[in-house]
């Protein structure tokens, strides 16, 4: 197996891979990761440290594409697995001609009006890479791996890729590194993030994008915090192109003692247990890798309505949704859930429960196996992978 991804940095796709990749050691499967760059922290090191095969790749995108396909003819993969679009772009390109089978994994809503409208976006530039996306999805890719069926709704409609070459597999995570929840552990965890034991604590995790709509969260805080003068906002992520920004609508009363920037945390799991309430105030999204953690420690969930997250969180099962950038409509819905404890606790409990039923790893390892199998072996095999796969 050839995976070709961006880095291995702080993402979703980066931790869903890192965590991949020791269960398919185990099965007897031979991982080699491509990376286009070096990353400074997320979970390049932990992945090194494993002992795995991790090569970097050259600066530039022709002399990735020729790197690339050495790396083809050295490891002779029986497929290779790409995950966003740089990397995805080189693998594609790297092993046309080489009769390696390329599995795209797809997890994000990309080329949406609300990616239109980012400000830090240059819509020429989007426009392109979704038409050589598109071009070279229909035909220099095998199959496609989407983590959630709105994922793959947006693959047929957007970039035309037949629904018979999609399989949905959905994202998981350890719960073992997640560990459970509980009052000794969210009494800890506060203590070391400093934390009164009575503080109204909201977390909401991702990096500084404008796609992550933190600046409708902040909106949203200066309501919260007159109406719970204890409330604290946690931000946890590495800084982005909205982090100017952000940090200016912070520093202003009252969020100037209800924000804090933690920056990337190695402790996330710590964070989300000493929180009360999981805000997620995405503007787009394929799955969203936190909300499930989040729902793993037990935590009710305020996000924005999105079809990806209302797939994950079951609708109002564990969850209160909220219109995209509905900054009054997020305060009320956080507030709520300070007001009626019983009922925050209902939805955590819910979520923990569509946590273990659907996104641990070994359920998620355990199926992207066979998919990879299936794909490395051409061979007809009933039943096909479709039917074996997709997720109902």
């Amino acid at each position: 197996m050839l995976f070709v991804i961006d880095g291995l940095g702080f993402g979703g796709a980066e931790r869903s891979l890192a965590e991949l990749l020791p269960g398919l050691a185990a099965a007897g499967i031979h991982p080699t990761v491509a990376c286009l760059r070096r990353r400074d922290g997320g979970v390049q090191d932990e992945v090194l440290a494993q002992g795995f095969d991790v090569r970097f790749l050259p600066q530039g995108p022709a002399s990735r594409i020729r790197a690339l396909r050495r790396t083809i003819r050295d490891t002779t993969p029986a497929l290779i697995q790409t995950t966003l679009a740089a990397a995805t772009f080189a693998g594609r390109f790297a092993a046309a001609g080489t009769g390696v089978p390329v599995l795209t994994s797809l997890v994000n809503q990309s080329y949406t009006p609300e990616r239109m409208a980012d400000p830090h976006a240059r819509p020429t530039a989007v426009r392109a890479i979704r038409l050589i996306d598109g071009v070279t999805a229909r035909h220099l890719t095998t199959h496609f791996h989407a983590i959630t069926q709105a994922v793959k709704r947006w693959a047929v409609d957007t970039l035309r890729v037949p629904a018979g070459r999609i399989t949905v597999v959905e994202r998981g995570r350890d719960p073992w590194r997640l560990g459970d929840p509980g009052p000794e552990r969210r009494a800890r965890a506060r203590e070391r993030l400093g934390l009164p034991p009575d503080a109204h604590v909201v977390v909401a995790v991702g990096r500084q994008e404008f796609q992550k709509g933190h600046r409708f969260l902040l909106e949203a805080m200066t309501e919260v915090v007159a109406a719970h003068p204890s409330a604290v906002l946690l931000l946890a992520g590495r800084d982005g192109a909205e982090s100017a920004h952000l940090r200016a609508m912070a520093a202003r009363p009252p969020l100037d003692r209800a924000v804090r920037f933690l920056g990337h945390r190695g402790d996330l799991p710590d964070v989300l247990a000493a929180s009360d309430v999981f805000a997620f105030p995405s503007l787009w999204e394929g799955l969203g890798g936190a909300v499930i953690e989040a729902m793993a420690l037990g935590l009710p969930v305020v996000a924005t309505e999105l079809q990806p997250v209302r797939e994950v969180v079951e609708g109002d099962r564990c969850a209160v949704l909220v219109p995209p950038r509905a900054s009054r409509a997020t305060a009320s819905a956080i507030s709520g859930l300070f007001a009626d404890l019983p009922r925050a606790q209902a939805l955590g409990a819910s979520g923990r429960e569509i946590f273990l039923e659907r996104f641990t790893l070994q359920r998620s390892t355990e199926r992207m196996i066979a998919l990879f199998r299936r794909l490395a072996d051409p061979r007809p095999t009933t039943p096909p992978v479709e039917d074996a796969l997709e997720v109902v």
